[in-house]
């Protein structure tokens, strides 16, 4: 329960900020879901941006886990009054350190809210992909997670 009081208070601290995320190159947080672990993001244009998580899969008996992608991101399909809210896909690969290990490439499909009075962004993501290694099988991933963009 305390943790849970702090991690409130340090989110409003932090949304008093007068501060705003897209002006805010690099992105640090968490993600929760499958993979559970980091995640991260730089924008390396106004629409464009490479992000990835290291983390823990829990489809795999806690093993490691880490992706990275490419992202394209629209700011024009939903209009919000306050902040941004950009749909985005992409194309990215993964790995997972299990027993067999495994490598696959996947396709992220998400939404993201940016709050133009704070550096962060809080992101719903689904990613179908294909295990390519070492047998080739469908599989699906995603998550929800919040970060915290700084220079």
């Amino acid at each position: 329960m305390k943790k849970l009081i702090v991690t409130g208070i340090v989110l409003l601290l932090l949304c008093s900020m007068n501060l705003t995320a897209q002006n805010k190159p690099f992105g640090l947080g968490i993600v929760v879901g499958e993979p559970t672990g980091v995640s991260a993001k730089y924008w390396m244009s106004r629409t464009t941006a490479v992000d990835g998580a290291v983390a823990w899969s829990f489809n795999h008996d806690g093993s490691f886990y880490i992706h990275a992608d490419f992202l394209k991101h629209h700011f024009d399909i939903i209009d919000v009054t306050e902040g941004q809210m950009p749909l985005y896909y992409g194309i990215g690969a993964k790995m997972v350190l299990a027993n067999d290990g495994i490598l696959g490439a996947h396709v992220p499909l998400g939404i993201a809210y940016m709050f133009e009075t704070a550096p962060l962004d809080i992101f719903l993501e689904i990613r179908p992909g294909l295990n390519l290694l070492p047998a080739t099988q469908f599989d699906m991933s995603g998550g929800i997670g919040v970060r915290f963009y700084f220079d």
